[in-house]
């Protein structure tokens, strides 16, 4: 039988990355934590760290340990919470993680219906990015993600559930009077000549890879965190830009949006929950509420 306290332990020398500094956290003298590690290195039968010049590393068994050992936790806080509103005692909670572009036009409208009707909630909102909000679902610091992924949904993950919401297109915004506005669609390979503002540094690995497919490579004007400053760059004059459908600026004023034609990157975006036995039912309404937004949101032409 695996110890779970010595499963505390060895997912607090990961977050460290060492048995000293683990041991001040825990309290514990690093003789303590190295014994802890030793024993459950005994039970499982297989290393579960490895020192090296860094510090100290997880094995591949490691990993899997430290992984059920945040998704105990995440179990243990969910049972806890879930008691306490059984018994009427303190105040319902709900935290949602969600990316930027999602959280200013997706997720206002469903917390909107979600706090009238749920007014005794207490509502916690944590922007991330997905692979952070996904992380904090699965260690249990947020009941729900809003999340994307480029291509296709992301890598499944250990705990979480993973569920559709809707294809997010990319649109290139260009100036007025740029040579292209006017048209319908636009394809990557028209624009090789082109100088681009990037509105998020997690699309320019994508972004190169679509680029060499039509034969060029990406000239960056700028390399930004945010797709609104992006599109006010474009205004600018200071090149064209991509920028996912949900994140279009409502104020179009000196700048054109032109769906791109594929072959070329998608945004998916979805939910992520805890896979649990007793799903947590204010989870569910925000989950509905958000499909329904997602219906109704208007292609932004």
């Amino acid at each position: 039988m695996i110890d779970t306290r010595r499963l505390q332990v060895l997912a607090e020398v990961a977050r460290q990355g060492s048995f000293n500094r683990a041991a001040a956290v825990l309290r514990l003298t690093p003789s303590a934590v190295s014994q802890q590690i030793a024993a459950l290195e005994r039970t499982v039968g297989t290393p579960v760290v490895r020192r090296s010049t860094r510090g100290v590393e997880l094995t591949d068994a490691g990993r899997v340990l430290v992984e059920t050992a945040e998704s105990i936790a995440a179990e243990l806080l969910h049972a806890h919470q879930e008691i306490e509103r059984l018994a009427g005692a303190g105040t319902e909670r709900l935290t949602v993680a969600t990316f930027t572009s999602g959280g200013q036009r997706l997720l206002p409208a469903a917390l909107t219906r979600f706090t009238a009707e749920h007014p005794g909630v207490e509502l916690t909102v944590i922007e991330s990015e997905p692979e952070e909000s996904l992380e904090l679902v699965r260690t249990g610091a947020a009941d729900l993600a809003l999340a994307y992924h480029f291509d296709g949904p992301p890598p499944s993950a250990p705990g979480l559930l993973w569920t559709p919401l809707a294809e997010d297109p990319m649109w290139i915004v260009l100036p007025d009077g740029h040579r292209l506005t006017g048209r319908s669609s636009i394809t990557l390979a028209e624009l090789a000549l082109e100088r681009w503002v990037l509105g998020c540094l997690r699309i320019e690995e994508v972004f190169g890879h679509y680029a060499a497919l039509a034969g060029f490579e990406v000239r960056t004007a700028c390399r930004g965190t945010d797709y609104q400053f992006a599109q006010s760059l474009v205004r600018a004059g200071v090149g064209i830009s991509m920028i996912p459908e949900v994140a279009l600026t409502a104020d179009r004023s000196g700048i054109t949006a032109i769906r791109l034609a594929p072959p070329g990157p998608c945004r998916f975006i979805g939910t992520a929950t805890p896979r649990r036995r007793s799903p947590n039912p204010m989870v569910a309404e925000v989950m509905r509420l958000l499909r329904e937004t997602v219906t109704a949101v208007p292609v932004r032409a």
